[in-house]
């Protein structure tokens, strides 16, 4: 609404972080949904904009909800999405490795190619996330009618390096940014 938005739709499989959402937000025209994403019907050419912030990493079927997308989206429309990184992803326990010490050794990569089901630990609960390979992150954009503009994975600004911690995270990458548009309709 800030930037422009005539309306806004939020989905999210959690009341609780709808209940939040809407703490956080004082719009009228903001209308929220609660159900999972890949489940979420809206009619074609619905969205100019669509935005998701580490979600689709718990998507079964990446394929489906990206042909989803592309069917909601206006031409030429925008996707931007965060995902956990396959690097992060790919082993499953998302965790160090440590000495007797406690101390790091290093990150754990393997199974990289395995793409599917992990079970991970977030916020003391288990949970089921899938693993995909950055390839067919991409890729399934691409073959799909979508535009690549962008693709980052953040890591710590220099200001941060004195936090504790900070340091090890430039060791793996542990995010990352898609931005990309529907190809528009000639």
């Amino acid at each position: 609404m800030e930037h422009g938005a005539s309306s806004v739709v939020g989905v999210d499989i959690s009341h609780k972080m709808l209940e939040v959402a809407k703490e956080k937000t004082h719009f009228p025209q903001v209308e929220y949904k609660c159900c999972a994403i890949e489940d979420v019907e809206f009619p074609e050419e619905s969205f100019d904009v669509i935005l998701s912030s580490l979600a689709f990493h718990y998507v079964a079927d990446y394929e489906i909800l990206v042909k989803k997308i592309y069917r909601i989206l206006k031409s030429g429309g925008k996707l931007v999405f965060t995902v956990e990184h396959p690097v992060f992803t790919a082993y499953g326990t998302q965790d160090w490795h440590y000495n007797e010490k406690g101390e790091i050794l290093h990150f754990p990569v393997d199974n990289y190619y395995y793409e599917g089901k992990r079970t991970a630990v977030f916020l003391g609960e288990k949970v089921t996330k899938y693993h995909r390979t950055l390839t067919t992150y991409l890729n399934t954009l691409l073959s799909n009618g979508f535009i690549i503009n962008h693709i980052v994975e953040p890591q710590p600004p220099e200001y941060m390096m004195d936090i504790p911690g900070m340091q090890d995270e430039m060791r793996r990458p542990m995010m990352l940014i898609v931005s990309a548009n529907k190809k528009v309709d000639r």
